[in-house]
């Protein structure tokens, strides 16, 4: 299966994927470890693709979905964004909406702790 087939596969079945370096309980980066930790810490269930472990994975993604940067979360099939627009999208609720839509759960008190120690 090519690179790009497992991407698809991964995607497609399930609901919230993260593709970054290492792992949702060992982040290998920064980005990736900003990225999980707001999804950890608000309860989101959610698969996690260590691109670190194959480089086809690792430059695939980035053709999959034409963003040069990891980490990289998608929500039901469609592909969110990177750590500044997850970041931002946390901040200002957008993520809680895009959720709800989505019918992901998460825990609305944890987000709502996020924007209040950064306010």
């Amino acid at each position: 299966m090519s690179a790009a087939d497992q991407i698809k596969e991964t995607v497609t079945a399930n609901n919230v994927v993260l593709f970054m370096k290492g792992t949702k309980t060992m982040p290998q980066c920064g980005f990736s470890q900003r990225v999980a930790g707001v999804l950890n810490f608000m309860g989101v269930e959610f698969a996690d693709v260590n691109v670190l472990a194959d480089d086809d994975i690792r430059q695939g993604i980035k053709d999959y979905s034409d963003w040069p940067t990891i980490p990289q979360l998608y929500v039901n099939g469609e592909f969110v964004g990177g750590c500044d627009i997850v970041t931002e999208m946390t901040l200002s609720g957008e993520l809680d909406q895009l959720f709800d839509s989505n019918e992901v759960t998460y825990n609305k008190e944890a987000a709502d702790k996020i924007r209040e120690a950064n306010a």
